[in-house]
């Protein structure tokens, strides 16, 4: 199996919901986030996606995101904007920008740090727990 990643980063602010301590304020972070690729096959080129592609997918999502309220913003109006909800957004939102692969591509994992030394990753069942994961 191969694997590619592109990392990115945005800034935004929130406040945790239900939350006992400081993060219950409004906060902000500069949020990077890592979206990887996984499949079994190469195209023609020797590659199994071109990053272009995977960025664009990015992109776009952490332009919806980037200096604003998270709070305020669906989906986080209902569900609390932790890193946990972010990766997993950005993974729903980020499938559906990449192209259709009959070749067995699919998004792996997408990985949200808070700071460089906190992140969440989020996995969908069926890809395994890398040993350098986040948490």
């Amino acid at each position: 199996m191969f694997e590619i990643y592109v990392e990115g980063s945005f800034s935004a602010g929130h406040a945790l919901r239900g939350y006992k301590g400081k993060c219950e304020n409004l906060h902000g972070h500069n949020y990077k986030v890592r979206l990887t690729l996984s499949g079994h096959g190469l195209d023609d080129a020797g590659l199994l996606c071109d990053f272009v592609v995977l960025k664009q997918a990015m992109r776009e999502v952490m332009a919806s995101l980037d200096h604003k309220y998270l709070n305020d913003e669906a989906p986080f109006d209902k569900i609390n904007p932790s890193a946990e909800n972010l990766a997993k957004y950005f993974y729903d939102q980020a499938s559906e920008r990449l192209p259709e692969n009959g070749a067995g591509l699919r998004l792996s994992s997408v990985t949200v740090w808070e700071t460089d030394t906190t992140a969440a990753t989020y996995r969908p069942d069926g890809f395994a727990a890398r040993s350098d994961s986040s948490r």
